[in-house]
């Protein structure tokens, strides 16, 4: 079973006479593990309450409730890690649904799961997306067609329904920037 990835965090801010510092050095603490599926889970590296972004302040602005979308009219870039689907081999359809249910539920994301006929994990989020896997291998099933992903291919998920699938033997790892746009 694996553990989610550390992930470094560097973040810039400025001076009160206006110089640029460093804020923060560090690796990221807020994550949110799935407990019922070792090795799945996500990073908030940081979330935006509005366009245009604020750059004023030292406050750490991932530091709060992870929750799938962003704030309305905000943004949030995190990392997310994929378990091979294979871990999960022994468990039946009624089990998985149980347990992607909790997982979405705990990100205050149960309305997204519309349809999840193909795969328990499949949702629409009322957002674009600019994913990039980093490691690993991860398929994006769509309601019409798979799409397998080799590292640093990326997708512009435009709120359409899909899920993440890990068919290989190793964790993906990726890193999504998820902004806040109208409903499809």
């Amino acid at each position: 079973m694996s553990m989610l990835k550390a992930v470094r965090r560097v973040v810039t801010g400025h001076t009160a006479r206006g110089s640029s510092v460093v804020l923060l050095d560090g690796i990221a603490t807020n994550t949110l593990a799935n407990p019922a599926r070792p090795g799945r889970g996500l990073t908030d590296l940081w979330v935006t309450d509005r366009a245009p972004a604020g750059n004023a302040g030292r406050a750490d602005a991932a530091d709060g409730p992870i929750k799938l979308e962003p704030p309305p009219k905000g943004s949030v870039f995190r990392f997310f890690q994929i378990p091979p689907e294979a871990e999960d081999e022994a468990l039946s359809r009624e089990e998985r649904e149980r347990r992607t249910a909790a997982a979405f539920e705990r990100m205050g994301a149960a309305v997204t799961r519309v349809d999840t006929t193909r795969h328990p994990a499949m949702h629409k989020t009322r957002t674009v997306d600019y994913v990039i896997l980093l490691s690993g291998e991860v398929t994006m099933l769509l309601d019409e067609g798979d799409v397998t992903l080799k590292p640093f291919d990326v997708v512009i998920q435009r709120g359409t329904n899909h899920a993440w699938v890990n068919r290989g033997s190793l964790p993906a790892v990726l890193a999504g920037v998820l902004i806040d746009a109208e409903p499809v």
